[in-house]
């Protein structure tokens, strides 16, 4: 394939194998594309992208069809006052003293407990053992629910996820995001009632007794914003930690620095959030006519930002195609801000609420496998693969090591 002859579709296996080379076509050929299959107008260009995330006439509506049906309406299809209550309502959960003071300790319990279940034995897989487990469970806690429900959660999370990048719309998948809403709905409408009346000092007791000028969160509001939680939450800081651990396993060198000074760890963080997102693509739909890359997208129509293709944009990055926890034009300090320089939260208004949270584990998970991993290699033999198109991560992460 070339650039003159054919524009890549983000729906072809090919690019499900490996979309970075096709983003580099999109970038430089197509950096305006108009995608049959999806409907949608597709964006790469780090500037375009940014511009859809920071600019106010790029809208979050096309969440009332590509997240309302299995979350419920959430703070992510919210503009205005309503949308600034709603957040300053369930942000201070998320930073500062709260975080450090009331779910640190959560964070800590729950990486160590998993960790537990394989210090000793010299190998791990990063992906099944530990990543995929990890901020679900975290998030249970977080909430104070039952330990023994953890299972369950695993398998809602997974469910929405796949709802939510179900670009093909697989009725299958379809249908089982709304049992999950079903499901999830009959399992926390009744702990929310019964978390009112008996209040402890938890997630889901904060966000019951929230209130701003009077405004609280309804049963419905907590209970859409505990199933965002879970797959927003989630699938970050899953397919993150693979990843990072991944890309340092490749560079030894920069493996060694890190377990060296693991005041790094942010930095590796952020350039692994550019260099292998968890979220590959995000939705926006302008409110009027933009022009974007010479050619305009009309108002109401559906724009995919390319994540992944944005953060690899040599116009704005030197030697994107490099993972360098180096990085010098990559700055750690505000990668977890809305002021971040990456895309992989967003940016502007609706950046990540929950960064901070997956900065913390990130922090926590890495400190605690480095110490109960002094030398770990790939197993033999291991070719690593991603998956995913919407979301993307490792599709497993084998490890060896002798034990602590």
């Amino acid at each position: 394939m070339t650039a003159a002859q054919q524009a890549p579709d983000i729906l072809s296996p090919e690019f499900a194998t490996d979309p970075y080379p096709f983003y580099r076509v999109l970038r430089d050929d197509y950096p305006l594309l108009w995608h049959e299959a999806t409907q949608s107008y597709i964006v790469s260009r780090y500037e375009d992208v940014k511009r859809a995330f920071r600019e106010p006439v790029f809208t979050t509506q096309n969440y009332d069809w590509q997240l309302e049906p299995v979350h419920g309406r959430t703070i992510l299809q919210l503009d205005g006052r309503e949308h600034a209550v709603r957040r300053a309502l369930v942000a201070p959960a998320f930073r500062g003293s709260e975080l450090q003071e009331k779910f640190l300790p959560v964070i800590r319990r729950n990486s160590r407990a998993l960790i537990d279940t394989f210090r000793g034995t010299g190998q791990v897989d990063l992906v099944s053992d530990y990543a995929t487990k990890f901020p679900i469970n975290v998030i249970a806690d977080m909430l104070g629910l039952r330990e023994e429900d953890r299972g369950r959660f695993q398998g809602w999370y997974t469910s929405i996820i796949a709802f939510l990048g179900n670009l093909s719309q697989d009725e299958a998948v379809v249908e089982a995001g709304m049992r999950t809403r079903e499901e999830f709905a009959e399992y926390m409408i009744p702990v929310i009632r019964e978390r009112r009346e008996n209040l402890g000092d938890d997630l889901l007791s904060t966000l019951c007794t929230a209130e701003i000028d009077g405004t609280r969160m309804s049963d419905e509001d907590i209970k859409a914003f505990c199933s965002l939680l879970l797959a927003a939450g989630g699938e970050t800081t899953d397919k993150a930690i693979a990843a990072l651990f991944l890309n340092l396993l490749q560079h030894p060198e920069q493996l060694a620095a890190v377990r060296a000074d693991r005041e790094l760890i942010p930095q590796a963080f952020a350039e692994t959030l550019r260099f292998t997102p968890p979220v590959h693509m995000i939705m926006r739909q302008p409110a009027a006519d933009v022009e974007l890359s010479g050619g305009v997208i009309p108002a109401g129509s559906t724009v995919t930002c390319l994540i992944g293709a944005a953060n690899r944009d040599d116009q704005h990055y030197a030697d994107p195609e490099s993972f360098d926890v180096f990085r010098e034009d990559l700055p750690a300090r505000t990668s977890f801000t809305a002021a971040a320089d990456h895309l992989a939260f967003a940016l502007g208004r609706h950046f990540c609420v929950g960064a901070l949270l997956a900065k913390s584990e990130i922090e926590v998970g890495i400190n605690d496998l480095l110490d109960a991993m002094p030398d770990p290699v790939l197993a033999p033999g291991f070719e690593p693969a991603e998956l995913g198109v919407f979301t993307r991560g490792p599709q497993s992460v084998p490890v060896r090591f002798t034990p602590a």
